[in-house]
């Protein structure tokens, strides 16, 4: 175990090996008594089986501390436009998929709707 105080640091490699290890687990009691040997807590377990099904074996690598580098305004721009067309992109999906809805729609509410012939010779929809 590490000096009280000491934040430990996994690598990539421990933290793949005890997921697979925790997978492998069968029996009642198993996974805790992993836990307790290793000593972690079972939110960190959870959290690396998370972002090993979401990102694969090298979001396990970690990051690096500190604040992100700063971005010039260029790169602001750029960013700032590819949200925007990816929103753009997203509302241009919607729409078609609604024209489209209306497309297969329309037959139907064609033969639902009736036409009578009013006294003055007009047609009119039937409610």
């Amino acid at each position: 175990m590490p000096k009280p105080g000491k934040r430990r640091k996994f690598s990539a490699a421990e933290k793949l090996r005890i997921v697979r290890e925790a997978a492998a687990c069968t029996q009642r009691g198993d996974i805790e008594a992993l836990l307790r040997r290793e000593g972690i807590y079972s939110s960190l377990l959870t959290a690396w089986r998370k972002q090993l099904a979401l990102h694969g074996s090298e979001a396990l690598a970690g990051r690096k501390p500190g604040r992100k580098p700063k971005q010039d305004a260029k790169d602001r721009r750029i960013a700032e436009l590819e949200k925007r067309s990816a929103r753009l992109e997203e509302k241009l999906a919607l729409a078609e998929k609604l024209i489209d809805l209306q497309k297969k729609s329309l037959p139907f509410w064609a033969s639902t709707s009736r036409t009578t012939k009013s006294a003055d010779g007009r047609h009119r929809r039937a409610r």
